[in-house]
């Protein structure tokens, strides 16, 4: 029963144009995203990320088209490479401003789940296993027993600490102490009492209760996190999570396109204020790019996002300049910052590649008791005619054929949602 509630409910998803939640029915359904999601793979997670630099993509295309379904394809490719992933919806956040973009980031991280894995590392720096390590207990409890928690041992957990974060140029100096304080605290040296552990956590998450003067005592500067700090601390949390071991970050930005939509129906109405300082956050996270490492941000958003004058992106000259594609060619060019689903769906796609998808689909609903009308290669070729007119995307009109939403017009060789 609940395997077919969640086919039934993945149909219901599949017809509208949504994406399937379960990971594995998602890669079970991907047909001709990997020509774009492998040259991700290759060229940036096995590459250019892996080696420390840092990248901003966008992802655009038409309704159906597949914007939502290959952030999650490519979320599902980065874990497979050993990238910390974080998904984020501009339907769910408000974007204008940058400070909680990136305490939303902090919180799906687990800081302290990295300030676990970076504590295991300096466990095995100084020749011992975490594995050797008592529930409950600390590393220093662990020397305690061997009779090895002297001074010297001591100063080299200190040592380790300092050349770990407090040395390290790519952190932000408040944020770095953080670092140090709470990975030591669960070293169990330099021991941290646990107020102090909540403020200094309460800090590092942006709660505005807590009193800035009381960071004194710590070391820590009084200071608040800000959409003006908070790129310099997003960066810095991109080298935490390399520090944990990953081989980076990798946040995915969906439904940037709400910001044009003005909708009754949609809670995140951005006025023209909100919308500016989205977009100049947006190109200042451009401009400092290159001073992150080991980081990938990719922002899919629908077209209306492009074709908007008013209010889209070409309304903000400052972000259109630097993301703007300044060669238009009829082939595609997977290095260009801008990835326009329905060309690549154009190029890519083919009346064979249709029918796969669609036995793909049926194959997936075959276990419940609902009709499927596979395609064949003639109404696939009919399929690709009838996306190139426009209004709807090819991986959509696949859907809704297989699944009987469509009717034919023979006449005319077109398709059209049924009755």
């Amino acid at each position: 029963m609940e395997t077919e509630t969640r086919i039934s409910a993945t149909i219901a998803q599949l017809s509208q144009g949504e994406v399937p939640e379960s990971e594995e029915l998602l890669d079970q359904l991907t047909v001709g995203l990997q020509f774009l999601t492998d040259f991700w793979r290759e060229k940036y997670l096995q590459q250019f990320i892996l080696q420390g630099g840092s990248k901003i993509k966008f992802l655009t295309g038409g309704k159906g088209s597949g914007k939502t379904h290959c952030l999650h394809l490519f979320q599902s490719v980065a874990k497979q490479e050993g990238y910390l992933t974080v998904s984020l919806s501009a339907r769910s956040l408000w974007l204008h401003d940058f400070r909680e973009f990136y305490l939303e980031v902090l919180k799906q991280a687990d800081v302290m789940g990295l300030l676990g894995r970076c504590s295991e590392r300096i466990v095995e720096a100084m020749g011992f296993s975490a594995d050797d390590i008592e529930p409950g207990s600390t590393f220093l409890d662990r020397l305690a027993i061997e009779g090895l928690a002297d001074g010297l041992t001591r100063r080299e957990i200190r040592n380790q600490l300092k050349q770990m974060f407090l040395d390290n140029r790519r952190m932000d100096n408040n944020f770095s102490l953080a670092c140090s304080l709470l990975c030591g605290s669960l070293l169990g040296h330099p021991a941290l009492e646990q107020a102090n552990k909540d403020l200094v956590l309460g800090w590092m998450h942006g709660d505005k209760k807590i009193r800035m003067t009381s960071l004194r005592p710590l070391g820590m500067a009084p200071s608040r996190i800000t959409k003006y700090n908070a790129r310099n601390l997003l960066r810095s949390l991109a080298e935490l999570v390399h520090l944990a071991g990953y081989n980076g970050l990798v946040v995915t930005v969906d439904d940037l396109d709400v910001m044009v939509d003005n909708s009754g129906m949609n809670p995140f109405h951005y006025t023209k204020m909100k919308r500016e300082d989205t977009y100049e956050s947006i190109r200042q996270l451009i401009d400092d790019i290159d001073t992150f490492s080991h980081f990938l941000v990719v922002f899919g958003f629908g077209r209306e996002l492009i074709d908007n004058e008013n209010a889209g992106l070409k309304a903000y000259q400052a972000l259109w300049m630097r993301i703007q594609n300044e060669v238009v060619s009829d082939r595609i060019n997977t290095f260009t910052d801008i990835i326009d689903l329905d060309a690549v769906a154009m190029q890519v796609y083919t009346p064979e590649m249709l029918v796969q998808m669609s036995q793909k689909l049926a194959a997936i609903v075959q276990h419940i008791n609902v009709e499927t009308r596979p395609i064949d290669e003639q109404i696939a070729q009919h399929l690709i005619k009838q996306a190139k007119l426009g209004g709807v995307s090819i991986p959509r009109l696949v859907n809704q054929a297989t699944l009987g939403l469509l009717k034919a017009d023979t006449e005319e060789g077109q398709y059209e949602l049924g009755v």
